[in-house]
């Protein structure tokens, strides 16, 4: 069994974000990037089915930048066998990553896709969603645990009432949440092992899909401040402004 793994580069999870000076957007010059981490989720899972004998390779995919190739081998180092980046200027939006995403699996011929269910920048939660449609197979989100048998896959699912299970008929497209595992740390020796494992690159017009973005951002502003508390001296000071003044979010 192949497993095809999409990652995407963001800003850090634990950088404090800023955002430019236009509003145009948020501030990523000399900001510390990383793997999305609901991504690292997904590498995780597909090392873990490698480990227990039902995978037989991990390919990473990522699109973007150039610069996605430092990210790439963050996930080799994890243990991933080998990568593939797509090279464009930009980050494409969902719906051209899914088709990107669609012509790799064809032509790797790949048995599952274990994604991030979103990413932590943009927070679209669409492209497996998408991906899914694209292959005409089944799906199943935010993944809390995963077992394969055969050619099988159950799944449970976070949802508002509680876990949901679902078998699917692989292929199959599965988005990953961050309860479903711990990321494991890179060793020193893998880090360096993952500077020769494969890493092919390729020019986003191979696969003939319309990267023109189809959404435009007017204007990015931050949320209003938090107003101070107030202390109150009694209860029943407190009872009427909880009735009277407090807001419903």
């Amino acid at each position: 069994m192949k497993i095809l793994v999409p990652v995407k580069r963001v800003v850090d999870h634990a950088v404090r974000i800023t955002l430019r000076p236009d509003g145009s957007g948020v501030e990523t010059d000399n900001v510390k990037m990383s793997l999305n981490p609901f991504d690292e989720n997904a590498i995780e899972e597909a090392l873990k089915l490698r480990e227990a004998g039902v995978a037989d390779e991990v390919v990473l995919v990522s699109i973007g930048p150039a610069r996605c190739e430092e990210n790439l081998r963050s996930g080799l180092a994890m243990g991933a066998d080998r990568a593939i980046l797509v090279e464009t200027e930009t980050f494409p939006e969902p719906l051209a990553v899914a088709k990107i995403l669609a012509a790799i699996f064809r032509e790797e011929k790949a048995d599952l896709v274990l994604a991030g269910k979103q990413a932590i920048d943009d927070d679209c939660n669409q492209t497996g969603q998408m991906l899914a449609a694209l292959l005409d197979v089944g799906q199943a989100t935010n993944a809390s645990r995963i077992d394969i048998s055969g050619q099988t896959a159950t799944v449970t699912r976070e949802v508002d009432g509680g876990l949901q299970t679902l078998s699917l008929q692989l292929p199959a497209v599965v988005t990953c949440d961050l309860r479903l595992n711990t990321p494991r740390y890179a060793s020193l020796p893998n880090i360096m092992k993952a500077k020769k494992k494969p890493l092919q690159k390729r020019p986003a017009s191979d696969f003939d899909v319309d990267l023109s973005p189809r959404l435009r951002v007017l204007e990015v502003a931050p949320p209003p401040q938090r107003e101070g508390g107030v202390m109150v001296n009694s209860v029943a000071e407190l009872v009427d402004k909880l009735r009277n003044e407090a807001k419903i979010i």
